[in-house]
């Protein structure tokens, strides 16, 4: 059973969340904040799998609050939804250590999709955007990051195999598992195992913080 905590300063919108979530079997609505504040205390308390995030609420925001749920260090992830598909405050939910992003016009079965994608450990970023957003988002970066590139190798990638650096730089430009497996010749539980080797060993929390990984040591440049 995966637990959900709905974020959103809307109480249409939370009910409307609550009653997609709830029609699933293997789901569950632990609790609802209105605010960025209650969504950091609530989840210290209840511990959900995912929090369903909105990203503009009074007081604490999101972000902030996104920032805080994943710095407590707990299991609890976090799909944030944005209003639109290229909100500006979606950049900032990346480095913050969001797992996902969806627009709020998702269709439901991309939320529920997305949900459990989360809970399970992957990542998900609405279709079509993920090019986009991480293209965008090396744009907002200090100069320093995206500056010249250095001779000297990262050294968050010295224990990656050729193979694994192979794998991050084709996830930094949003492959699925399965084109993956599909493009390399590989089979998709082979593609599995060193997707979660890569974020064992470059510390990355989930497949999106990988793939922010790949642009920020520019295995990916933006287009």
């Amino acid at each position: 059973m995966t637990t959900v905590l709905i974020a959103d300063d809307q109480p249409l919108q939370r009910f409307g969340f609550r009653m997609l979530l709830e029609s699933q079997d293997d789901m569950t609505v632990v609790g609802e904040a209105a605010n960025g504040a209650e969504a950091a205390r609530m989840t210290a308390g209840l511990h959900p799998d995912v929090v369903l995030m909105d990203v503009r609420m009074p007081g604490l925001d999101g972000i902030e609050a996104t920032r805080r749920i994943v710095a407590a260090g707990g299991r609890t992830r976090v799909l944030i939804l944005t209003t639109f598909d290229l909100d500006e405050y979606a950049y900032a939910g990346l480095r913050a250590g969001a797992s996902g992003f969806l627009v709020k016009d998702a269709q439901p079965e991309e939320l529920l999709s997305g949900v459990r994608a989360v809970a399970t450990g992957d990542a998900v970023v609405a279709p079509g955007l993920t090019r986009r957003l991480l293209d965008a988002y090396v744009h907002h970066l200090p100069a320093a990051a995206t500056g010249p590139e250095d001779d000297a190798p990262d050294p968050r990638l010295a224990s990656l195999t050729d193979r694994e650096t192979e794998i991050l730089r084709v996830l930094g430009q949003g492959w699925t598992n399965t084109e993956i497996a599909e493009r390399l010749h590989l089979a998709e539980s082979t593609v599995k195992t060193h997707v979660g080797r890569i974020l064992a060993k470059t510390g990355s929390r989930d497949r999106v913080q990988a793939v922010i990984l790949a642009y920020d040591t520019k295995l990916v440049k933006p287009v």
